[in-house]
C-alpha cells in the first residue's frame, strides 16, 4: 500500500491535534534552560546558571524514562498531568528566588525531573492513528516540526523576558507545558490508549541487546549536533559578532525542516537505510571545517541539517522493531535520553577542544557521527532474530491499543 504522504497524514482524524499540542506542550524542552539562564544570571550568579541548567537537563534526562514506564505500565493522560503539575511547580518555585542557589538547583531539578514524556507518547499513538504505510511519514513529519520548537521555544522566553522580568519566562514555560499536556490528553486516541499488559522486567526496553547498541549510536549522532552549536558559537565569536551563532544555528534548523519534510516522500527503506543516513549526516559536517565567510557557512549548516530528520525517523522505526511487547513509550523515551546525554556531552568535549581553534571543535561533529554510522553498520548487520521478544515493525505499537 503506497504511504498517504504528508497530505494524507494531516487529513487523518486527530493528527493535527496531537502533533500541534505536543508541540506546545514540549516548548519548554528548548525555552526552559534559556529560562533558567537568564533568571540566574539576573538573581544570581553565572556559576549559579550554569548549575541550574545542568541540574534541568540531567533530571530530565532521568525522569523522562522512568515517566514512560509508567505510560506503559498504565495510561497516559494520569502520568502526564501529574508530570506537568510536578514540572510547572519546579519552574515556578525557582521564580520566587526565595531559598538562593541552593533551592533555585532544587527547583530545576523538578522542573526536568517531571518534564512530561509528550515526545514518547507521541511516537507509540502513530501507529493507532495512521495506517500502517503512513507510519514512516508521520515519524518523518513529527521530526520536521520539532525543528520549530528550537525556534519558537526561545523567542517566547525573549518575549516574556522583556516583559516581565526574568521571572516571567519560567512562569511562561510552566503555563505553556500545563496547557500543552491538558490539550494533548483530551485527544480521544490518547484517552483510549493502554499499556500492553505483560510480565515486565526491571530493565524494561533495554534487556534488547540491539536496542542497547542503538542507544550508543543515538548518543554519538546527538554528540555531533550538540558539539556543532558550541563550535559555531565560537566560530561567531571568531568573526565578530557572537550574535551570529543565532542566525547561523537556525540556517541549520531551517535546512533539517527541509530535510525532514523532503524525506516524508520516501519509503522507510530496507535495513541499510539507518548507516547510509546517518554517513550522509556525517559528510554533511565536513564542509563546516572549511570555516568560509558566514553566508557560506551559512549555507552550508543548512546543508548539514538536511540529514538529521531522516537519520532520526529510521532511528525511530527501527525502536518500533526492536521494541519488546508494553516497553514501546519506554522505549522511544530512551532514544530521546541518549540523543540529550550525547547532546550534553558534546557541548562540553567541543569546549573544552576549540580552545585550540575553531576547526578543532568544528572536527569533532563529523568524528562523531561518523562513530554513531559505524554503530548503525553494526546494527544493520546483526540478523533480526538476534532480539529477543521482537514484534513486528508496527505490531509493538499497535498492540498498545486494547479498548
Amino acid at each position: 500500500m503506497p504511504s498517504p504522504g504528508i497530505r494524507g497524514v494531516l487529513r487523518t482524524p486527530q493528527v493535527l491535534w496531537v502533533l500541534s499540542t505536543t508541540q506546545v506542550g514540549r516548548l519548554p524542552s528548548a525555552s526552559g534552560p534559556l529560562a533558567l539562564l537568564l533568571f540566574a544570571r539576573q538573581s544570581l550568579s553565572l556559576a549559579a546558571a550554569g548549575l541550574l541548567v545542568a541540574a534541568y537537563t540531567a533530571a530530565m534526562a532521568v525522569g523522562t524514562p522512568l515517566l514512560a514506564r509508567a505510560v506503559d505500565r498504565w495510561r497516559q493522560p494520569p502520568v502526564l498531568w501529574i508530570s506537568a503539575v510536578l514540572s510547572g511547580t519546579g519552574f515556578l518555585f525557582v521564580a520566587t528566588g526565595s531559598l538562593g542557589a541552593t533551592g533555585a538547583a532544587v527547583g530545576a531539578a523538578v522542573a526536568g525531573l517531571g518534564t512530561p514524556p509528550l515526545e514518547a507518547c507521541l511516537r507509540s499513538l502513530w501507529p493507532d492513528i495512521v495506517p500502517p504505510a503512513a507510519v514512516p511519514v508521520a515519524y518523518a513529519l513529527d521530526v520536521a516540526v520539532q525543528e520549530v520548537i528550537f525556534v519558537v521555544g526561545p523567542l517566547s522566553t525573549l518575549l516574556a523576558v522583556a516583559l516581565g522580568g526574568p521571572a516571567a519566562g519560567l512562569v511562561v514555560a510552566a503555563l505553556l507545558q500545563l496547557a500543552g499536556t491538558a490539550l494533548f490528553v483530551w485527544a480521544p486516541s490518547v484517552r483510549a490508549w493502554r499499556g500492553v499488559p505483560v510480565v515486565r522486567h526491571w530493565a524494561g526496553p533495554l534487556r534488547a541487546p540491539q536496542f542497547m547498541v542503538l542507544l550508543l549510536g543515538v548518543a554519538g549522532t546527538g554528540l555531533a549536533v550538540g558539539g556543532i552549536a558550541v563550535a559555531v558559537t565560537a566560530y561567531a565569536e571568531l568573526a565578530g559578532d557572537r550574535h551570529l551563532a543565532g542566525w547561523l544555528l537556525a540556517a541549520q534548523a531551517a535546512g533539517a525542516l527541509t530535510g525532514g519534510l523532503l524525506y516524508t516522500r520516501a519509503g522507510p527503506g530496507g535495513p541499510r537505510r539507518l548507516p547510509l543516513l546517518a554517513a550522509a549526516l556525517a559528510l554533511g559536517f565536513i564542509p563546516l571545517l572549511l570555516t568560509p565567510r558566514p553566508t557560506v557557512m551559512a549555507v552550508l549548516l543548512a546543508v548539514s541539517g538536511l540529514a538529521l530528520p531522516p537519520v532520526l525517523t529510521a532511528i525511530f522505526l527501527k525502536v518500533d522493531q526492536l521494541a519488546m511487547p508494553g516497553t514501546v513509550a519506554e522505549a522511544f523515551a530512551w532514544v530521546a535520553t541518549a540523543f540529550t546525554v550525547g547532546s550534553a556531552a558534546g557541548s562540553a568535549l567541543t569546549g573544552l577542544v576549540v580552545a585550540n581553534g575553531v576547526r578543532y571543535g568544528l572536527a569533532l561533529a563529523p568524528v562523531a557521527a561518523l562513530l554513531s554510522t559505524a554503530v548503525m553498520v553494526t546494527i544493520a548487520s546483526t540478523p533480526r532474530a538476534a532480539t529477543t521478544g521482537n514484534t513486528s515493525p508496527i505490531g509493538s505499537a499497535r498492540g498498545a491499543k486494547q479498548g
